[in-house]
């Protein structure tokens, strides 16, 4: 579950680090040999020919006299296209909600734009009437901790075009786990314009409160899974058992060396984790076949600066006793979850890491004393799992859907960066392209569990059924209404624009259902699944594989921060007709899926300014 962190506040530290992000731009999803074999220089060709492309169809584009575009993503596509993220600055101040992407053919000519904000972004004022010091003192007030320092940037979202200070408030009483905020304050009248946790929670204030009211406790079943039956984890324990001998015998004994080890985990049983070797007898809970992907403890601290966080070593390469009395079988469940997300991501899509950019995810797990929750922090860059709060819920927050929803969610964070149009007092959040971000988020962390495939955690499109809900599942994606806690809904209509996010998650979580399986009765893997539409017409399915496809295309080349569910059905189609054709059946279904949910043409709203 995404908390309210609006990830476009942090669009200051964004375009300090534009012009050293592309040396680690990869492109996005599997290409020719020509576009593999691009250099960054090429990379910087094709920026450069988008930049002078927006500037040239500025009409369309929006841009004006004083912005300037910062790249952030550069895609170039099997048949040609090339694609360019970028965020903008006015006059040298960063733009909240600015963000566009410039579309250019094969011969660097422009394309179209997708773009965040419809209207120009300058705002009306050039000069403040509040100081700096002023802005920092009403922020730290209003997030109850201390203030960094302010900083000028244009508020372009929700049809606005305001100046105003950017204030990152650390150690805030008002966040869970103690965590950091991010306040923007009007420059001329000192109106607070968004106050946002900037970390990501899996469960939500309004959840939380409803299971208090019910009086229910989530205490899933742990260490049930037999330890010791895993033919994939025997096998790779005995090839690394063999390898390390070898390592250890041999003339090659150098350290750091990759090894193979097993871990008991809390929710999946024995899994094999690759580790890094040393010395002799000391392994680290670091996997350097996936760009050092790591796992630390907190120690109950509520840490984030992963450097702080204290390595799990062992002189065995065995890992976790299945039970929480070993510190290190939650940080088994994390670094399996961490290395099932990264493998789904780059075998399916080619993205190499959460940001695309050969680096590896890191996780803390026991952070902080009685957290109940688990979290992606953009400012730690990392994974947060609380150990429980030994009342709501009574067990770390470790399960594989978790981690793969919460990581794709920094998966968004990295690409279109979608954000909610408005977050309440108590941190819920509200608004459509929200909505989407945390549908995208179950529909990707669904995913990680068909492709990780373990028999004791089934593939399903049910979210959090290893929760201990008496629901027997969180979410779900063939009719999100199912879903009693949140009150999520299965269709559009205009009272979504300002729903809350995880109720509002299923209008397109439900689509890409349909889209994938289609609609009636049906057994997938065990399960069974029973799809309605809005109009009680069928609706056919093209297969999870093409779904997904279609989906992870239109969030990391057609989606912007500020894109709702018709803007998703836009970019779904877009993203269709570029793998398979306008005139195919996978377009056609893309249609077809979007207007049993009662997303059309016809219902487009109109603009908001």
């Amino acid at each position: 579950m995404r908390r309210p962190h609006i990830r476009s506040l942090a669009v200051a530290v964004a375009v300090t680090t534009a012009a050293t992000g592309l040396a680690g731009t990869a492109f996005a999803d599997p290409v020719t040999a020509a576009a593999a074999g691009a250099s960054s220089t090429s990379a910087a060709s094709v920026v450069g020919a988008a930049t002078a492309a927006a500037f040239a169809h500025a009409s369309a584009t929006g841009v004006t006299p004083g912005d300037a575009l910062h790249a952030q993503d550069v895609l170039i596509d099997p048949e040609g296209a090339r694609h360019v993220r970028f965020v903008r600055t006015h006059r040298g101040m960063p733009v909240l909600g600015g963000d566009l992407v410039v579309h250019l053919t094969r011969r660097l000519t422009y394309a179209g734009v997708t773009r965040a904000a419809d209207h120009t972004v300058k705002p009306a004022a050039a000069r403040a009437t509040l100081t700096a010091r002023q802005a920092e003192a009403k922020a730290a007030a209003v997030a109850k901790g201390d203030a960094g320092s302010a900083a000028l940037v244009v508020d372009a979202r929700d049809g606005s075009s305001a100046l105003a200070y950017q204030v990152r408030v650390s150690d805030s009483d008002t966040t869970e786990g103690g965590g950091s905020r991010t306040v923007v304050i009007d420059a001329l009248t000192g109106k607070v314009r968004s106050n946002t946790p900037d970390s990501d929670e899996f469960l939500s204030p309004r959840l939380l409160d409803t299971l208090s009211e019910r009086g229910e406790r989530l205490d899933p079943a742990v260490g049930t899974a037999p330890q010791a039956t895993s033919l994939a984890a025997s096998s790779v324990s005995s090839a690394g058992a063999k390898a390390s001998a070898a390592s250890a015998t041999g003339a090659a004994a150098r350290y750091p060396a990759t090894a193979f080890g097993t871990g008991a985990s809390l929710f999946v049983g024995t899994v094999p984790l690759v580790t890094t070797r040393t010395a002799s007898r000391t392994y680290v809970l670091k996997d350097p076949s996936r760009w050092g992907t790591e796992t630390r403890d907190a120690k109950g601290q509520e840490l984030e600066n992963f450097a702080q966080g204290k390595q799990f070593t062992t002189t065995n390469d065995k890992w976790g006793n299945g039970a929480v009395s070993s510190r290190a079988t939650a940080a088994v469940d994390a670094q399996y979850g961490i290395a099932k997300t990264l493998d789904f991501y780059k075998k399916t899509f080619g993205r190499k890491g959460i940001e695309n950019n050969s680096k590896g995810a890191r996780a803390m797990v026991h952070f902080g004393n009685g957290v109940g929750n688990a979290f992606w922090d953009p400012y730690c860059d990392c994974m947060l799992y609380g150990d429980g709060d030994g009342d709501l819920f009574r067990k770390p927050l470790v399960v594989l859907d978790v981690t793969g929803h919460e990581l794709s969610h920094g998966v968004v964070d990295a690409t279109a960066r979608l954000e909610p149009t408005r977050v309440d007092a108590q941190g819920n959040q509200y608004g459509e392209p929200g909505s989407l971000n945390e549908s995208l988020a179950d529909i990707f962390g669904s995913n990680v569990e068909f492709s990780a495939n373990n028999p004791k955690n089934p593939p399903n499109y049910l979210v959090g059924e290893k929760l201990g809900l008496a629901q027997k599942f969180l979410r779900r994606l063939d009719k999100p209404s199912l879903d009693k806690l949140e009150g999520t809904i299965d269709y559009w209509s205009p009272a979504t624009y300002d729903t809350e996010v995880h109720a509002g998650s299923g209008v397109s979580s439900h689509a890409y259902y349909l889209l994938a399986e289609g609609s009636g009765k049906k057994t997938v893997g065990g399960f069974t699944y029973d799809s309605p539409t809005y109009d009680g017409l069928p609706a056919a399915g093209v297969g999870r594989a093409k779904a997904t496809a279609i989906y992870y295309r239109a969030l990391t080349r057609y989606m912007v921060s500020t894109t709702d569910f018709h803007g998703a059905r836009l970019a779904t189609l877009k993203a269709a007709k570029d793998l398979y054709g306008v005139d195919s059946t996978e377009y056609k279904a893309v249609d077809r899926s979007w207007a049993a949910v009662n997303v059309t043409t016809a219902n487009t709203p109109a603009p908001r300014h």
